[in-house]
């Protein structure tokens, strides 16, 4: 649609409102062109070496995010670390104790059956055959209660050192490792009293709690 022109008797009005809207300092009627500022020459830099850089930098980020977990890690365990300690140690103290270990040793039936046929042995003078089938039996009671400790290769003294039997069980077996070892390996003559002092320490191998799970 063409705007209407205004009469020719309504110029004058039209001039003087048009005049007093150009007297008005705060309309802006006159746009200047817009320039585009330039980039600084220092953006652009820092721009091209992130761009040369973006690998180590990635990992430099993930390395402060990781450090940053490990702080508020360090943080919460500090502050949150003594009373778990102190629930625990509290539900702990209301466990009811464990029962007493129990006594891994031969049965008696087993050990007097074994004092019976060195004594037998014993009583036709055949001391050093009667301590010797005592070191076997004692040798068969280790290996049934620590069956992946005792090796084919290990002898009498390294079985009677190993790591996994209970202290008083070495003690008892240590003598008659080493009874054994003089009549069999120095051909010494054992009598009756090497012999009795050997059976008491087979006594106190089996009867006495010597196998008892150590602590």
């Amino acid at each position: 649609m063409n705007a209407t022109l205004p009469a020719a008797k309504d110029a004058p009005a039209f001039a003087q409102v048009h005049a007093a809207l150009l007297r008005h300092s705060e309309i802006q009627f006159a746009f200047p062109h817009f320039v585009e500022p330039a980039v600084p020459d220092w953006f652009t830099q820092f721009l091209r070496f992130l761009g040369d850089h973006r690998v180590p930098i990635k990992w430099a980020l993930w390395g402060l995010l990781g450090l940053g977990a490990v702080a508020v890690a360090v943080i919460l365990v500090r502050q949150y670390w003594p009373k778990l300690a102190g629930l625990w140690r509290r539900q702990r103290a209301e466990e009811p104790a464990p029962a007493p270990n129990l006594l891994w040793r031969p049965s008696a039936a087993h050990a007097r059956q074994l004092l019976r046929e060195s004594d037998a042995l014993a009583a036709e003078g055949r001391y050093s055959e009667a301590v010797h089938l005592i070191l076997l039996r004692s040798i068969e009671d280790i290996a049934e209660r620590r069956p992946r400790a005792v090796r084919p290769t290990l002898t009498s003294r390294e079985i009677g050192g190993l790591p996994a039997l209970p202290e008083d069980a070495r003690a008892a077996f240590a003598p008659i490792v080493r009874v054994v070892e003089r009549a069999r390996f120095r051909g010494e003559t054992i009598g009756q009293g090497e012999f009795e002092a050997c059976r008491r320490q087979y006594e106190s191998f089996a009867f006495a709690g010597a196998w008892q799970a150590p602590r």
